[in-house]
């Protein structure tokens, strides 16, 4: 079980004033005024224009040619041989000097050296002489028979050992020399910008800067040995360099350096950036003798890395371990097992519980810690961001089984909230359904009453249809009946203007025809007024009368 234990400063006067002193601090924008003034460990003297020397002579802005015919002139002023040889180009066949190049002569030992592009013809009577090559003006090196020829660009450095061993380092310039007494040898041709052996922090593991060391080799007694004469550092920005010289110490800046001097070493590489890290604690004893194990969380920024320096410590993180270890083993010591099992939290402002007894003497030790633990940051240049305890564990058997304890209740924890998770997730689903059977029933209540309101308007529809089907059949019947009793009143008139006797008569038996052959050739038409009439009545009568006597006799 993790738990993440925060210490924070108490709310006591002092740890104000220091956390104020923290946040007002006055960072140092240019490290380069921490050193000290009286002591210089990296800018040496310049090898070239320091002092006069024999035979070397710089390498200036008219060039090599110009450098090898100051140096051939010293030569002759001292009764020695020249350098520069005599011989002159010609047209025809020789030995080829392109422009930009120097040729090489051994003469008798002796160098010769030719400086003017063409031929140069080569008999062979010249014994003496031998062809070495050619040269190339922008060479960076040229050794050759005792002369000593040099020259850097930007970013490179060259380390040489003159004729008395002694070690100088030429940047972006050259020089031209030739070693009577002894010779000129080029130890190294070093990039300052990319350095072999990168400086990383073994804590943090941020790169501190970039390194690399030249060596010269050395016939002693015991056989031929290295030893580095010269340290070349690439500083990043926000980062520093101590150097130290028997007791005194000298803080260098961010840049490219180079030390030479043999009594200068290299204290440490330093970044005065943000830094944190997670560090697990010692042992340490509570009150009762129960061991517990803390790993602390540590943000710092150191500022003034001499402070650091001069305490002997190597790393910020040296000084802070140390210095944390002693507080919490203070604060442990006072505190009993069950008091840290129910104090959750180191921090005074979020007790859980303020109606403890011990709580108040609790805060006043932690926040005395507190105070401590800057004031003495601070004494070492260093200032402390953050500390917070992120986890810790108890060991022995009282632990162990109390650890057994709080996983069974971490366990029914888990299980309790399992329970409730699913209970809730069976009321949300409930609640699911019941919301999908309102919204069904909400639907069918809607398509219900599209389907009255479709009847209902189908009905009214169809009401509407019969309404105006029998109003159209009522006229159509009124306008049949009216065309027919005008056709019987037009023929009735027209029959009443026949005047022929003969033609009357023609018309009744026509109609005669016309109601025969409506009801049939059988058929006995009586008349209803009259004689007739009154004899077929009699005759109804009678007839009535002779069925109703039959009908009496039979039963």
């Amino acid at each position: 079980m993790e738990d993440r234990t925060v210490i924070g400063p108490g709310p006591s006067a002092l740890a104000k004033d220091i956390l104020q002193q923290t946040r007002n601090y006055d960072y140092p924008k240019n490290p380069e005024k921490q050193k000290a003034p009286a002591n210089n460990f990296v800018l040496a003297r310049d090898y070239l224009s320091s002092e006069e020397r024999p035979f070397l002579i710089p390498i200036g802005t008219d060039g090599l040619i110009a450098a090898l015919t100051k140096l051939d002139g010293q030569l002759r002023q001292s009764g020695r041989s020249k350098i520069l040889s005599k011989k002159s180009p010609a047209d025809w066949i020789g030995k080829e000097i392109t422009p930009g190049r120097i040729g090489l002569i051994n003469h008798g030992g002796l160098p010769k050296i030719l400086t003017r592009p063409g031929r140069y013809p080569w008999y062979r009577n010249w014994w003496a002489r031998t062809w070495v090559g050619t040269r190339g003006l922008s060479d960076t090196v040229i050794d050759f028979l005792g002369i000593t020829v040099v020259q850097v660009s930007q970013n490179q450095a060259a380390v040489i050992s003159d004729p008395q061993n002694h070690i100088f380092v030429v940047k972006n310039s050259g020089f031209v020399a030739f070693g009577v007494q002894g010779s000129y040898e080029v130890l190294a041709i070093v990039d300052q910008t990319h350095l072999q052996r990168d400086i990383i922090d073994p804590v943090t593991k941020v790169k501190l800067g970039s390194s690399h060391e030249v060596k010269m080799r050395s016939q002693t007694a015991e056989g031929a040995q290295e030893y580095v004469v010269a340290l070349f550092l690439n500083i990043p920005a926000n980062n520093c360099a101590i150097l130290q010289k028997g007791d005194d110490l000298e803080l260098i800046p961010a840049g490219q350096h180079v030390v030479t001097n043999p009594n200068v070493t290299l204290r440490g590489l330093y970044t005065l950036g943000e830094n944190q890290i997670e560090m697990p604690t010692k042992d340490i004893y509570t009150r009762d003798q129960v061991p517990v194990s803390l790993t602390i969380y540590l943000k710092w920024q150191l500022l003034e890395p001499l402070k650091l320096t001069t305490h002997g410590y190597n790393t910020p993180y040296d000084a802070l371990r140390d210095k944390a270890q002693s507080i919490l083993t203070q604060i442990v010591a006072h505190l009993e097992y069950s008091a840290m099992v129910k104090q959750r939290t180191l921090s005074p402002d979020m007790s859980e519980d303020h109606n403890d007894p011990s709580s108040a003497f609790l805060d006043a030790l932690r926040t005395r810690a507190m105070d401590d633990l800057h004031a003495a940051a601070l004494d070492y240049g260093i200032v402390l961001k953050d500390l917070a305890v992120i986890d810790r564990q108890f060991k022995g058997e009282i632990a162990s089984t109390m650890e057994k304890l709080t996983t069974r209740a971490l366990q029914a924890q888990v299980e309790s909230a399992n329970v409730d998770r699913e209970n809730s997730n069976k009321i949300k689903a409930e609640e699911g359904a019941l919301a999908v059977a309102r919204v069904k029933a909400q639907s069918r209540n809607a398509q219900a009453d599209s389907e009255a309101y479709a009847i209902v308007a189908a009905a009214k529809a169809q009401a509407e249809k019969t309404h105006i089907e029998a109003q159209a059949q009522a006229e159509a019947t009124r306008l049949a009946a009216r065309a027919d009793a005008d056709a019987i009143k037009i023929k009735a008139d027209a029959d009443a203007a026949v005047v022929d006797q003969f033609a009357r008569e023609m018309e009744v038996k026509r109609m005669e025809v016309s109601r025969v052959r409506a009801f049939g050739s059988k058929t006995i038409f009586v008349p209803t007024e009259g004689l007739g009439a009154q004899q077929a009545n009699a005759m109804a009568l009678g007839m009535a009368s002779a069925m109703g006597v039959d009908a009496s006799r039979q039963r």
